[in-house]
Order: C-alpha cells, then structure tokens, then sequence
C-alpha cells in the first residue's frame, strides 16, 4: 500500500481527505463481517448493531460504486450508534473485487451486475437481519451514488420495506439487460415512501432529470418526495471526499431520521 493511502478506503478514492472525514467508534456496538447466505450463492457484508438485545429497526446501506469500504462501514455505525441494525451487502461480490481497481476498472465490474441479482441478494439480506436481531415490520433502505438508484429499485421490489432515502444516483438512462430500469421508470411503482437527496451542481444528474422524476411522484400521489441542495455537488455526503458539503451532509442525515421515524422505522 502506498503511503497515500488510508487502510479500509477504496483505492481509487485515494487520497482521503483527512479533515472533513467523519469516524464512528463502535463503542457499545455489534460489528462485523459476516457472510449471508443467498439462492446465487453466498456474499459477503458488514453490520453494526448496539451491543444490547434487539429486536432493532433494519436499514439496509447501499454502497456507493467503490463498494463496501470504511466510508459505508462508518454509515452503518452511525446508524447502529441511532439504535439501527445496519447491513451493507456487497452487492458486486460475484463480478469481482473492486478495492484495488482504478474507477474505469470498477465501471467496467459495475456494467456486469445484474439489478436482478442485486434485487435478489437484498431480500436475503432482509432474512439474515430478520433471524439476527432484526424487526421485520421496520425495514428502510438507504444508498449513495451507485446505491441512490438501487434504492429506487428496491423500493419499487419489496412489499415489507417502510421507507427509503436516496443520495444522489442515477435517475434515468438506456435500458441494457443489467440494467432494465431507472428511477425514473418505477416512480408510479414503490411500495415505500422515498426521500431523494440530491445536489443541484451535480454534474452527472442534471436537473431536468430531478424534475421529471418529481413530476412522476407527483402524478403517482404518495408520500415520496425530493429535497435538491441548490450548490451541492454529486457525493456531498462523503465527507472523505472533497466533494463533501458539511452543511447539505448534516441537514441531510437529519431529514434521513426524520424520515425514517416518520415512517414507522
């Protein structure tokens, strides 16, 4: 490892930015690896949970396109640190490892994930929170960049989730036969309330895309919604990053609360 590099971060993130990064002990917390069992076969993940007896609440912490790496790791603590079960499946285990990949190289991975599987192995991530400590009836999802679009999906998937928060993502695009569906096809179709967070520089999701998704919840009725910080970039919640936006980050993680127990999580 070069001395650049900070252990447990993707390395085409690499440097961290060290002042603005965020780190969640695991101080009176259950954490650690585990593998979950699934019908494509076993994968990977990492939880946090408070060190007391459950039953908790369960987020489901999607990853962004760098994988499960310590930024996700230190969402799901500050998640378990709430009183959460948080999982953070590794949703491109049977393409391949991406850790050690330039960002060409993990898209390159990325375009061979199946949506299908990814679908797939959250539900049985849903079973293995359920038979370890988790509360079936308060179930939400929440994902950045690459996780923001599958949050849409998942929502618009499975009956028993009760909300959702999605950071950034795509919202539209070309449907390939990984890639079926966008936010912006299943927004008439969610079986939980979604919380869209996105930023209003950024520059891979432009507006027009946010405002014709806001128009199909609007048209579908519900309790969706979406929030756009007017000067926030793509990945303004990651403070490793110089992306990051303290202030958009913090109000934003404030609305997930909210969000979450407004909605019975």
């Amino acid at each position: 490892m070069s001395q650049n590099q900070t252990p447990g971060f993707a390395a085409a993130t690499q440097p961290i930015t060290a002042d603005t990064r965020i780190e969640t002990d695991a101080y009176e917390l259950k954490t650690g690896d585990i593998s979950i069992d699934a019908p494509l076969g076993a994968f990977p993940a990492y939880y946090a949970a408070p060190a007391q007896p459950g039953p908790y609440p369960v987020v489901l912490v999607i990853q962004e396109i760098f994988g499960v790496h310590e930024y996700i790791r230190d969402t799901a603590r500050r998640l378990a640190k709430l009183g959460y079960l948080a999982i953070a499946p590794a949703l491109y285990h049977r393409q391949g490892e991406v850790a050690d990949l330039a960002i060409e190289q993990i898209r390159e991975v990325v375009a061979k994930v199946p949506d299908e599987q990814v679908l797939s192995d959250l539900d049985a991530t849903v079973s293995w929170a359920n038979a370890h400590g988790g509360d079936a009836d308060r179930l939400a999802i929440t994902g950045f960049c690459w996780g923001g679009r599958i949050t849409w999906l998942y929502a618009a998937h499975q009956p028993a989730l009760k909300a959702a928060v999605a950071w950034y993502g795509k919202l539209e695009g070309p449907s390939t036969p990984n890639q079926p569906r966008f936010p912006i096809d299943v927004a008439g179709k969610l079986h939980a309330p979604v919380l869209g967070l996105y930023g209003g520089a950024d520059a891979g999701i432009p507006l027009e895309s946010v405002e014709k998704l806001q128009a199909k919840l609007k048209a579908a009725g519900g309790d969706s919604s979406i929030h756009v910080y007017p000067d926030a970039p793509h990945a303004f919640h990651a403070d490793y990053r110089p992306s990051y936006r303290a202030e958009a980050a913090q109000d934003g993680w404030q609305r997930l609360q909210a969000w979450l127990k407004q909605h019975g999580v």
